[in-house]
């Protein structure tokens, strides 16, 4: 199985996260590119202050690498209006893909048509500008009916808002990678909370993210039926080698 395909090779540390310069930081984002150029790697995730970089560099090197980045990272409490004026400034910027954290603590209060209010006006941005929109819920930040619960949720807003042409460009996705969990539990895509949300998702793509560590498990969940994979570790997943990474 070529799994290239399917990998976001992500690299979401901010400078302070990292204890790098923004320069570096940069070089950084540089390195994760050119190894996706060279092994076939579908997309390159990064922060939304290195997209206009990273575009300019695979344009340059005449690729068709993806880019995509991440909007209202990593609560997912901005405003609807923050999100969308950031998401704007990526498009501008040349992403293609944005992975939009969905407001699920405001799901969680009962708040859910403000979560849906952003799933539409977000997912319309990105549509109306040829954009990938996927939308992160942070499965372990949810019990497993609530995972159930906001995929359907999210699933049917896209087919009542949008048209069938549409759908296969609005991902649901599991994590960010950096929720904070407690006694030693996975803050990334489990087996478990990923056939939730395929068997929730009905026409929309899966994108599993976080903790997919090796060759096996990444064609496992390949087999489950998930379209994209987001991880740290994509150069060693396709040259078949363990990642102790945390993404």
């Amino acid at each position: 199985m070529n799994i290239a395909q399917y990998l976001d090779s992500t690299y979401l540390k901010t400078p302070e996260q990292s204890g790098i310069s923004n320069e570096e930081t940069l070089q950084v984002n540089k390195k994760l590119t050119q190894e996706a150029i060279d092994n076939g790697i579908f997309a390159v995730m990064i922060r939304p202050d290195y997209v206009a970089e990273i575009k300019k560099y695979i344009q340059e090197r005449n690729s068709n690498v993806a880019v995509g980045t991440v909007i209202g990272f990593h609560e997912g409490t901005y405003s609807i209006d923050e999100k969308l004026a950031e998401a704007s400034k990526a498009i501008e910027d040349g992403a293609d893909e944005l992975d939009f954290v969905i407001n699920y603590n405001a799901y969680i209060q009962g708040e859910t048509e403000l979560a849906k209010e952003e799933f539409v006006k977000c997912t319309k941005l990105a549509l109306e500008n040829h954009k990938i929109a996927k939308w992160i819920i942070e499965i372990a930040a949810l019990t497993d009916v609530q995972i159930a619960d906001l995929t359907k949720k999210i699933s049917t807003w896209a087919e009542e808002n949008f048209s069938e042409n549409d759908w296969s460009k609005i991902f649901v996705k599991s994590s960010t990678g950096f929720y904070q969990t407690t006694d030693g539990r996975p803050n990334g895509a489990t087996f478990e909370g990923v056939k939730i949300m395929l068997d929730n998702a009905g026409n929309l793509p899966v994108k599993a993210a976080g903790g997919v560590r090796t060759p096996e498990d990444a064609e496992k969940m390949i087999s489950m039926g998930v379209k994209r994979i987001g991880t740290s570790s994509a150069l060693a997943l396709i040259k078949n080698e363990f990642s102790s990474g945390g993404y």
